[in-house]
């Protein structure tokens, strides 16, 4: 017996109708299978543990409220973020309480100086407090050309970019120029915004030891190969040492190696060379023997932010394209007559840099007298104490400040645990007598602590 089908339709007719009759029911399974699907995932997003949608719960705040919570229970004062009444040079106001201050990079005091701010008011009267956009967008003022030019003049290269910030200028550069097919090596204590840049360009990243030329060449030897482009990064003068490379080595390995050597003078334009234009000049280099020279405008140069210093193509290429300065907004105007102003101080004053050194000089000199372990500090202007750990750095500080000297310490993570240390930064408008002073003084609470 043959199933019955609707009268007077055709075979290919009746099986069309059949087929879409299956296919609306199987339309309605899918539905609900969506549904159900769709139900299962609301139900999987309720249960997503709270660390991954609040930010109290987050790991990285939950490891600093163990580390406020252990320095309160040891009875150590929060020495960060301390509260400056004025400006902050060789002395400082904290509250209503004057101290001498070796937490500041105001290295040749020219942040406050006269002829700095007077030049700063006059920017705001002439051009206004911002440049209102990106430079290419709302074009240039005279003061950023002049002060790019005595960059220039400074390195001896052919041009020079300033950008807004010191970090984002290091994360730029390095973040456009360099590619997943190129290779980055820097000493293993490299600023932070290198290690950013590096991580922004998908780069591979390379460390080798600290200040260490021969290992560097026998890195670059094994991998200079298996890379197109290929950058070292080093800085002028570390900030946690307070030490230098020789930067001729590195110079010789550029060579050899056909690399890209690129130098962070963040705090040694200022303080090396007989009259502070920095590492270069110490060693009597070339302005060309360095691909890329990079520092802040924010220490030495009392203002904010960076600038990269080198070739046409170089400088070119970056204000045209890298994203930290096409699409950000010009240096202020105000910023920008600061920088030019001390960039001019710097050009005529050799009394400044000589006595900044002398004083760095002294302060090291006096220390290791002391028996304080200054590490590899050159003594230009940089100088650790090392204490060997967070909980000794932070009781040395903070018993220094109760003696009206204001010094930060260094604790770990950001430098080993043993290598925990309160570090000071002299300025050139520190006397004979405050060194003395506070090197004795760190001297009897170093052996207070044991």
């Amino acid at each position: 017996m043959t199933a019955k089908t609707p009268t007077g339709l055709a075979g290919d007719t009746k099986q069309r109708l059949i087929q879409q009759a299956l296919a609306r029911r199987n339309n309605g399974t899918g539905q609900q299978a969506q549904s159900a699907t769709l139900e299962q995932a609301q139900q999987a997003a309720l249960k997503v543990p709270e660390a991954f949608y609040r930010f109290d719960q987050h790991p990285g705040y939950q490891q600093l409220r163990v580390m406020q919570q252990g320095a309160a229970r040891l009875g150590l004062s929060n020495p960060f973020f301390r509260l400056h009444q004025g400006t902050a040079g060789a002395h400082t106001c904290i509250g209503e309480r004057e101290y001498l201050n070796f937490a500041s990079y105001n290295y040749l005091g020219y942040s406050g100086h006269p002829r700095v701010a007077e030049a700063a008011k006059a920017a705001i009267d002439r051009y206004g407090t911002s440049v209102s956009a990106s430079r290419p967008v709302s074009g240039d003022r005279p003061l950023h050309r002049e002060l790019e030019r005595e960059l220039a003049k400074l390195y001896g290269v052919d041009d020079a970019v300033v950008m807004v910030s010191g970090h984002a200028t290091n994360v730029t550069t390095i973040g456009y120029l360099f590619g997943p097919r190129d290779l980055v090596v820097h000493d293993e204590l490299i600023h932070n915004s290198v290690l950013q840049g590096i991580q922004l360009s998908g780069a591979r990243r390379l460390s080798f030891a600290h200040n260490d030329w021969q290992a560097l060449d026998r890195l670059l030897g094994e991998q200079r190969q298996h890379f197109e482009r290929v950058l070292v990064v080093v800085e002028g003068i570390y900030s946690m040492d307070g030490d230098y490379p020789e930067l001729p080595r590195f110079v010789e390995l550029k060579h050899k190696h056909k690399v890209f050597l690129m130098v962070d003078e963040a705090h040694s334009l200022g303080v090396m060379g007989a009259t502070g234009k920095g590492i270069r000049e110490h060693f009597g280099l070339a302005g060309d023997a360095v691909d890329i020279w990079m520092g802040t405008l924010s220490k030495t140069l009392s203002s904010c932010g960076g600038y990269i210093a080198g070739s046409t193509a170089l400088i070119e290429h970056l204000k045209f394209l890298a994203p930290g300065f096409l699409y950000s907004v010009g240096m202020p105007p105000a910023v920008t007559a600061s920088a030019l102003a001390a960039l001019q101080l710097l050009a005529e004053d050799r009394e400044r840099v000589a006595q900044v050194q002398a004083r760095g000089e002294l302060f090291l000199r006096l220390a290791r007298e002391a028996g304080l372990d200054t590490a590899t500090s050159t003594g230009l202007a940089v100088i650790p104490v090392i204490t060997g750990s967070s909980f000794k750095a932070g009781r040395l500080s903070s018993a220094l400040f109760e003696r009206g000297i204001n010094a930060q310490p260094i604790l770990y993570p950001a430098v080993p645990e043993q290598s925990a240390r309160v570090r000071f930064f002299v300025s050139c408008e520190h006397s004979e007598e405050q060194i003395r002073h506070t090197v004795a003084v760190v001297a009897e609470e170093m052996a207070r602590l044991g």
